[in-house]
């Protein structure tokens, strides 16, 4: 019989490290610096019923460490663009765009999904950005011949 190993939780008032509004990872000596750690970290993002946590298992235990994020935890980092727009996220998931889910708000671009609010990194926004274009003070993306309205949402409109 499988013995199983032990869950380790930690709370994110816990944590020693934390995301900002820009999605740098930081801890008391300032912001991460060293691109295998970030990339791992951001590798490891998770999301469950408590939030989101750093996921990692191995063959002693199984741990959860939830962090503090300024914004939100998930952001897009590339994409590439197509018939379909294929999203690169931070934790190295990809998906495939639906227009219709993109909102603007605090001159930021997110794109909602059922589980998640992902904001747009400076360089997959200046990607899209060729895609984008400003009418009569609305702005839409066009993507694949047809015009999308990008809705601006106030803070608390987007939770």
């Amino acid at each position: 019989m499988a013995s199983k190993i032990p869950m380790i939780t930690v709370p994110k008032e816990e944590a020693v490290f934390w995301m900002d509004k820009h999605g740098v990872w930081h801890n008391e000596h300032g912001r991460f610096e060293h691109p295998k750690m970030i990339n791992y970290f951001n590798a490891s993002i998770r999301k469950d019923g408590n939030g989101y946590h750093l996921y990692q298992l191995s063959d002693d235990f199984e741990e959860k460490v939830y962090f503090c994020h300024e914004d939100t935890a998930l952001f897009v980092v590339d994409l590439t663009l197509g018939p379909a727009v294929e999203l690169l996220l931070n934790n190295k998931t990809r998906m495939t765009l639906c227009p219709d889910d993109l909102y603007s708000c605090n001159d930021a671009l997110y794109v909602r999904t059922p589980d998640h609010r992902i904001k747009f990194s400076d360089r997959a926004l200046v990607k899209l950005s060729k895609s984008m274009e400003d009418k009569a003070d609305d702005l839409f993306v066009n993507l694949g011949g047809t015009s999308y309205l990008i809705p601006d949402l106030t803070p608390g409109d987007d939770d």
